[in-house]
């Protein structure tokens, strides 16, 4: 049995560990390697090496650090396949969607591309008399990353490339699930020129996690999953005096109006709902239908589009399935008690995708595409996220009833609204509380250069991932002020005829 071990200071290193945790292939329920389970010891040796190798990196100039990012990014292209087998393997999303990811993971490097002005602070001159002013944005020191399993490679590149670009060093714990990847990422990032020790992977269980937000080297925490979770890691990290962004659960609604395009909106909602299997934070949980009438052709509309949805493995040869496996058999099982909870508690099961068999793949992790009508919010399908390719139908007399439920709801990470008509999409721009918004957008995930991050207890700490916020993350600012005393003024007569460069 193969087995996956950390990757510290530019090298694979075997840990001591007689803990190890079996992945597996959700398409098909077969363990395909194992992974160690970090001692403390492992982690504490990551954290030495990176802050070890913070001084002379974090002194590197931002054009030599954005060089590495450049051919960073060139080896993400040049691998793209076999990191999109890997995803599939190890998470079960479709091979186009595993692609999809890296596309999006690696927007984010292309932005760290541009630390050099990304990372520039002010000037004024003049402030006072002879006094100038100048802020400087200097990296924090080692940094951790804890990621989840639904996005592998891009919830990681959310974070790692913005902190290692501003001079940061980087220790990754990846999810237990489907670790493959980062060790390979680690291995790419070695290739592009990064020094050893500036990114550093250790593989864990909560006993790795309580390291990193407990060692006082650590400086910052950024963390990607379920609430509870998020809850835990912000206190105890910032408990030990770090700075922690950790993202959380998400409920995400969309409002559809009578006036919007419904076949638009039919084949977003279906994407958005069912696509990666609903294994997305960004994933649209709840339609909110404003009347009867738009509610009655939605569903029967989303009932004819889920009868031609095909269910499968994530890598096939010939036409590609449009919904592979969830993760594991406890998150199946995990997803079929919330549908049973739907129906015991009176939703109207339109679509049951809980008897879901794909031929050759019989152990596979597959709950087919679900969907619910006549939701209401006291149930537990509305009120908890479940994570999977389970839809629920809402339905609500007036576009003000429809807000006001999802104002209400203990999530806001992202929502979206289906309509023709600009002031009402403006109206709910303004008004819905939540930190991404879509208009005829059913999963608003901005773009690298703006910043990802929803509200209420989908988010706790400050600042979000990636774009400015993850500059202003992962830097903390220095004001200058400057007064330089009268002198005598030094001429030099030495003339130089090559092109004067930064390096």
């Amino acid at each position: 049995m193969e087995t996956i071990q950390n990757f510290i200071n530019g090298q694979v290193i075997e840990s001591n560990t007689d803990r190890f945790s079996p992945v597996y292939n959700p398409a098909t329920g077969e363990q395909t390697r194992q992974v160690v389970l970090s001692t403390r010891s492992d982690v504490k040796s990551a954290i030495e090496m990176a802050q070890a190798a913070f001084p002379r990196w974090a002194k590197t100039p931002p054009l030599r650090r954005a060089r590495v990012m450049f051919k960073f990014k060139s080896l993400l292209e040049a691998n793209q396949d076999t990191l999109a087998r890997m995803i599939s393997n190890e998470h079960g999303k479709v091979y186009s969607d595993a692609v999809g990811e890296l596309t999006r993971g690696l927007e984010v490097v292309e932005f760290a591309c541009g630390i050099p002005h990304l990372q520039k602070g002010e000037s004024s001159a003049n402030v006072g008399s002879g006094v100038d002013s100048h802020s400087i944005m200097q990296p924090l020191g080692v940094c951790a990353g804890i990621t989840p399993f639904n996005f592998p490679a891009m919830v990681p590149m959310w974070m790692f490339p913005i902190a290692i670009a501003t001079g940061n060093t980087f220790v990754l714990k990846p999810s237990k699930k489907n670790p493959s990847l980062s060790l390979m990422l680690a291995e790419l990032l070695k290739e592009a020129g990064l020094p050893d020790g500036v990114f550093n992977v250790v593989n864990g269980d909560k006993e790795a996690v309580d390291v990193l937000l407990t060692d006082p080297r650590v400086q910052a925490v950024s963390f990607v999953g379920s609430t509870p979770i998020a809850e835990y890691i912000y206190t105890t990290a910032s408990a030990n005096g770090k700075r922690c962004q950790a993202l959380g659960g998400a409920k995400n609604h969309c409002i559809l109006m009578p006036d919007a395009d419904l076949e638009m909106a039919n084949n977003a909602i279906v994407g958005a709902g069912f696509g990666a299997a609903g294994e997305r934070c960004m994933a649209l949980s709840v339609v909110v239908a404003v009347g009867d009438e738009i509610a009655d052709k939605l569903v029967s509309s989303l009932t004819k589009s889920i009868d031609t949805m095909t269910v499968g493995p994530g890598i096939t040869e010939g036409k590609e399935n449009d919904m592979g496996p969830v993760i594991s058999a406890v998150h199946r099982d995990k997803i079929l008690g919330y549908i049973n909870s739907g129906v015991d508690q009176g939703a109207k099961l339109v679509v049951d995708g809980r008897d879901c068999q794909v031929s050759g793949h019989e152990n596979g992790y597959f709950v087919g595409p679900t969907l619910f009508d006549d939701v209401s919010p006291d149930m537990t399908i509305y009120q908890e996220e479940i994570f999977g390719p389970v839809l629920s139908i809402v339905r609500a007399p007036d576009y003000q009833t429809a807000l006001n439920l999802i104002n209400q709801h203990q999530y806001g990470n992202g929502s979206a609204i289906f309509t023709r008509d600009g002031e009402t999409a403006r109206q709910f721009s303004e008004d819905v509380l939540a930190g991404m918004v879509g208009v005829n957008v059913p999963i608003p995930v901005p773009m690298a250069f703006h910043s990802f991050g929803g509200w209420k207890r989908s988010i706790f700490g400050p600042l979000n991932v990636h774009g400015n916020d993850g500059v202003r993350f992962y830097t903390r600012m220095k004001t200058v002020t400057t007064r330089w005393p009268a002198s005598v003024r030094l001429e030099t007569h030495s003339s130089h005829f090559t092109m004067p460069t930064m390096e």
